[in-house]
């Protein structure tokens, strides 16, 4: 028996693919086509509420281009034709195709043809229509975006119509080290975004959580909002901020220490990040 799709069952393996699975995705608002750059569980950071089991410091490893289409195709039939839908539980108000989501289990942005995987999953999503109908989004924490096989890859995603969600869970260093594991710095960071922004429609994602019981600090808070102010005085256009807190339990060491964030703190920050002329989207 198949399992149910749920906001807290993003378990890769669920459709028995190397590269694709089925989310239920609290952003995209219904069903996600995840594609798997990473099944070794590789990314060059480690955020401390990854739910990637065994999670290591690396790259993406070669992409198997011929798997990936025939992958690809395979479950769009599925879902598009098949009983995909009943097996999986999903409920008939929910039974459309969001987004088509690079993600998976480490940075997709570190594969070594990044550019060429892009043009391919758009190519086998238009060819079922499902492009441009639905979004087309590359989920990234935007480290890499420098490298010109990401900028490449980028300028095809716009080609089908797609976004990047760049992660930004911190704008000051000691968060960026605390939570993500990462020796970028915020400025860095920055350039990536800005960059990002020109080759493609791109919004900020940013996880708030609870950690030692320290709530959202006035300090991250406002190093956050600065950041804001000086992409938008670059004249870096954002498609919006997408705020949540943590929904799975992490895998990392740090597990213990990490809590939710309220509701009602994510909207009383999302509200101070509006009066800066940004559309954001609370998630809980």
């Amino acid at each position: 028996m198949a399992s149910t799709l749920t906001v807290n069952n993003h378990n890769r393996d669920v459709a028995g693919l190397k590269y694709v699975y089925p989310v239920f995705s609290r952003r995209a608002g219904g069903l996600s086509i995840g594609i798997n750059f990473n099944p070794n569980n590789a990314c060059n950071w480690r955020c401390i509420y990854c739910q990637v089991p065994n999670l290591k410091v690396g790259a993406a490893p070669d992409m198997d281009f011929q798997l990936l289409g025939q992958e690809l195709r395979f479950f769009l039939d599925d879902v598009l034709n098949g009983n995909f839908y009943q097996r999986f539980q999903v409920d008939e108000d929910k039974r459309v195709i969001k987004d088509v989501a690079i993600s998976g289990n480490g940075e997709p942005t570190s594969l070594k043809d990044f550019d060429k995987a892009v043009a391919l999953i758009g190519e086998v999503a238009a060819e079922a229509g499902i492009l441009p109908q639905c979004n087309f989004v590359l989920i990234t924490n935007g480290s890499l975006v420098h490298r010109p096989c990401v900028q490449a890859g980028l300028k095809k995603l716009k080609e089908y119509g797609g976004e990047v969600w760049f992660k930004l869970d911190s704008a000051t260093e000691e968060g960026r080290a605390l939570i993500n594991n990462t020796g970028q710095s915020c400025q860095a960071s920055v350039e990536n975004l800005l960059l990002s922004a020109r080759l493609c429609p791109t919004k900020l994602q940013t996880c708030l959580l609870d950690y030692d019981k320290q709530g959202l600090s006035l300090k991250e808070k406002n190093a956050y909002l600065d950041l804001l102010k000086e992409i938008k005085a670059k004249g870096c256009v954002l498609k919006g901020v997408m705020l949540y807190t943590i929904a799975r339990p992490s895998l990392q060491p740090e597990s213990s220490r990490l809590e939710k964030l309220s509701v009602a703190v994510l909207n009383a920050f999302a509200d101070e990040i509006r009066l800066f002329g940004f559309e954001v989207l609370v998630s809980g």
